[in-house]
C-alpha cells in the first residue's frame, strides 16, 4: 500500500528534476551549437526513440480515421513556434529566468480558458493571477534597466508561454480523439522534420552543410541532446502520465511548480548565474500566483495545468 503512495511521488519528483534541468542542458549546449541544429538533433533523437518503441510494441499509435489536420495545427504551436521562442529566449537569458517565465503557463491557460472555453475564473483565482502578473512585471522591468541585455530574451520566453498555453487549450479538445502518446509521437516527428528542414536549408544556403554535424564532436552537446531527446521528451512523458494516473490534479500540479525551483537552483549553483533580490521577490510572487490559481481552480472545477506542455 505504501509503495502505491510513494511511487507516484517519486515519479513526480524525478519528472520535475528532469524538466527543471532541461533549461540548464539547453543553455549549456547553446554555448556551442546553433539553436536550430540543437532542435533538429533533439527532436530527431526523440522521434527515433519513439519509433523504436512503436516498432517493438511498447507503445501503440493509430491515426486511422482521426483528424490528423487538427494535430498539424497543434504542432504549429508546439513544437514549432514554442521551441523556437523558448530556445532563442534561453540563449539570450539565464537558466533561472527561463524557469521563472515558463511557470506562467498555468496562469495564461486559465486566462485563455476564460476567453475560449468560457471557464470563468473565481475571484480568488483572479487575485492569484494578478499576483503572478505583477511578479512578471517586476522581473521584466528590472531586467530591462539592469543593462544585462536579456530583455528581448524575456519577451521571447513570454511568446513561448503563450504558444504553450494555446497548446493546452487545443490539446484538451484533441484528447477526446487522440491518446497522449499519439499526440506526443506526432509532435516529436513533426519537430524532427520541421527543425531538420530549417537547419538543413540554412546550412545549404550558406554552403556549410558539414558544419551541421561538427558540433556533435563536443561531449556536452551530445549529453544535452541525449538528455533533451530521451530523458526530457520520452522518459519524462511516461513518468508524467503515470503520475497523473495515480494522483489527483491538485497534488500533481505541485510537482509542476517544483520545475521552476529546480531550474533556478541549477542556474545559480551550476552556471553561477546572478539571481538578485528583485528576481527572488518576482519569482515568489509568480509561484504564489500559480499555486493559488490551481488551488482555487480545483475547488471550483477541473482546470487545465501545465501537465500537457513540453515535453521538455
Amino acid at each position: 500500500m505504501k509503495e502505491k503512495k510513494i511511487l507516484p511521488i517519486i515519479a513526480g519528483l524525478v519528472t520535475s528534476f528532469i524538466f527543471g534541468f532541461s533549461f540548464l542542458f539547453t543553455k549549456e549546449a547553446l554555448d556551442t551549437i546553433n539553436p536550430f541544429d540543437l532542435l533538429t538533433f533533439r527532436f530527431g533523437t526523440a522521434a527515433l526513440a519513439l519509433i523504436i518503441l512503436r516498432c517493438i510494441g511498447i507503445i501503440r499509435i493509430d491515426y486511422k480515421g482521426k483528424n490528423v489536420r487538427a494535430l498539424l495545427i497543434l504542432a504549429l504551436f508546439q513544437p514549432s513556434f514554442y521551441f523556437i521562442f523558448e530556445t532563442l529566449g534561453i540563449q539570450k537569458t539565464t537558466t533561472s529566468e527561463a524557469g521563472v517565465m515558463m511557470a506562467l503557463i498555468p496562469i495564461v491557460v486559465t486566462c485563455l480558458a476564460a476567453i475560449f472555453l468560457k471557464e470563468i475564473p473565481s475571484k480568488p483565482q483572479v487575485f492569484s493571477i494578478s499576483i503572478s502578473v505583477l511578479g512578471v512585471i517586476l522581473v521584466v522591468l528590472m531586467k530591462s534597466t539592469d543593462g544585462s541585455g536579456s530583455f528581448i530574451g524575456l519577451l521571447l520566453l513570454l511568446c513561448g508561454v503563450l504558444c504553450a498555453s494555446i497548446l493546452n487549450i487545443l490539446s484538451r479538445k484533441l484528447s477526446m480523439s487522440f491518446k497522449p502518446v499519439e499526440i506526443t509521437f506526432f509532435m516529436m516527428c513533426t519537430g524532427a522534420v520541421f527543425f531538420g528542414g530549417i537547419s538543413f536549408i540554412s546550412h545549404l544556403v550558406k554552403g556549410n552543410v558539414e558544419e551541421m554535424f561538427l558540433s556533435l564532436k563536443e561531449p556536452k552537446v551530445m549529453i544535452a541532446i541525449f538528455y533533451l531527446g530521451i530523458l526530457s521528451s520520452v522518459v519524462a512523458f511516461f513518468l508524467t502520465n503515470y503520475n497523473l494516473s495515480k494522483l489527483e490534479a491538485s497534488r500533481a500540479v505541485i510537482f509542476s511548480n517544483l520545475i521552476t525551483v529546480v531550474s533556478i537552483v541549477a542556474g545559480v549553483l551550476i552556471r553561477k548565474e546572478p539571481f538578485g533580490i528583485y528576481q527572488f521577490i518576482g519569482t515568489g510572487m509568480i509561484l504564489i500566483g500559480v499555486w493559488g490559481t490551481n488551488y482555487y481552480g480545483e475547488k471550483k472545477h477541473q482546470l487545465p495545468t501545465n501537465k500537457d506542455i513540453r515535453n521538455h
